[in-house]
């Protein structure tokens, strides 16, 4: 079974327009049968594994495609919320950013309005067609793009060459792709910690920072969630799920033992069942009201979308999300860069995932922000959470 769908997978990148015109076939092939180990140095040593790219590949069609979203009222769970309505993407496209890696992106909205990029979750989230919805679509163009790795970006779940720094390039060759001068940055979880590490490199082309969620990926709030050391005793249950897919004689370091699984070391079902568990995890506590078990697992547990998001986090926290020291992020050097930025905070009082001792450590560090405290857990697509995000949208669409 394992053998055919590599088969499968590989006759469709041969007849992929885009991988005709990128890298030759017989390195996808190489890659099916590598499994190597990280070095800061050369992250090319890291390979995805054939179950990776049977289950993975989707189209990497350079030329733009049409993409539509047929949303009813009565399919739109959106519909009492702040969100603005369902709207069709006016232009998709990939874009190169390496000898390895295409990203994907997408453009909503008004193609001669304010600028904005969507910086996802995760890392290895992706991005979702109702993401565009936080932003007034007469107004802004909305951009969403996936980063390495995750979504339609190509090759699926690869952690060669992915990297946070190799995402703000990637963004900058998006920006400068779409002849864009000046944007907004726009970001929730990892996308706050991708969106500061973007805005500190390139404060000059950011016109105003909107992020939620606030993750800094420091060591205590990698411990706090992926180590038993506070999460756990506010979801025991869920916990304890997490928990029992690693083994009692490996669980004195949990990033590390996950880390051995999703990198394909023990097997490719061991991968499929750590993917899960890791993904699942983090979407059981992602809510102040948790959603439907089943419905988390629908969308969590799915080989596909768990896949990236375990795989990529955990390849990112393995390597201290590939930051030079601890709190890198909140130094005054690399603050002093983006304190002239307008910064809204909207951060859940009870966000379990990133908890709010993050958010008000950046406020503090950064005191132009303006910080806000919502009765909410981490999700985006909370009702208060996304009124105030919206509030930030709209303030900010008339400024230049």
């Amino acid at each position: 079974m394992f053998r055919k769908s590599f088969q499968s997978a590989t006759k469709f990148v041969v007849n992929s327009r885009g991988l005709q015109q990128g890298r030759p076939i017989h390195r996808l092939r190489e890659l099916s049968l590598y499994r190597g180990g990280y070095s800061s140095e050369n992250s090319t040593n890291y390979a995805i594994g054939a179950a990776v790219l049977a289950a993975g590949f989707t189209s990497i069609a350079s030329a733009t495609v049409s993409h539509t979203e047929a949303v009813t009222d009565s399919e739109d769970k959106f519909k009492h919320t702040k969100l603005f309505p369902a709207i069709q993407a006016y232009h998709k496209g990939m874009l190169r950013v390496s000898d390895i890696h295409c990203i994907a992106y997408s453009e909503y909205g008004n193609p001669n309005g304010k600028p904005v990029i969507f910086v996802h979750g995760g890392p290895g989230g992706g991005t979702d067609p109702y993401m565009a919805r936080y932003f007034d679509p007469k107004v802004y163009r909305i951009i969403l793009v996936d980063q390495r790795g995750c979504g339609d970006s190509t090759p699926f779940a690869d952690l060669r060459d992915n990297t946070t720094y190799d995402s703000v390039r990637d963004f900058e060759k998006l920006r400068n792709h779409l002849k864009i001068d000046k944007w907004q940055v726009f970001g929730g979880s990892w996308g706050s910690t991708l969106g500061l590490a973007y805005a500190i490199e390139h404060p000059e082309v950011v016109t105003e920072l909107v992020l939620r969620g606030i993750f800094l990926l420091r060591k205590k709030e990698i411990d706090w969630f992926y180590e038993g050391k506070g999460a756990n005793f506010i979801f025991p249950k869920e916990w304890a799920d997490y928990e029992r897919a690693i083994p009692v004689e490996e669980r004195d370091n949990f990033v590390a033992a996950y880390g051995r699984r999703l990198r394909g070391e023990l097997g490719e079902e061991a991968m499929h069942e750590a993917a899960r568990a890791w993904s699942i995890w983090e979407g059981r506590t992602s809510k102040l009201v948790q959603d439907p078990e089943t419905s988390v697992a629908a969308k969590f547990g799915d080989d596909h979308f768990s896949l990236a998001f375990a795989r990529i986090e955990n390849h990112y926290f393995t390597n201290h999300g590939f930051f030079p020291r601890d709190g890198f992020l909140l130094e005054k050097e690399n603050l002093d860069k983006i304190r002239h930025i307008p910064t809204v905070i909207v951060q859940g009082r009870y966000d379990v995932v990133c908890p709010a001792i993050s958010a008000y450590d950046l406020h503090q560090a950064l005191p132009s922000s303006e910080i806000v405290f919502t009765l909410t857990g981490h999700s985006a697509a909370e009702t208060e959470i996304i009124e105030h995000l919206v509030n930030a949208t709209e303030r900010f669409k008339t400024r230049a």
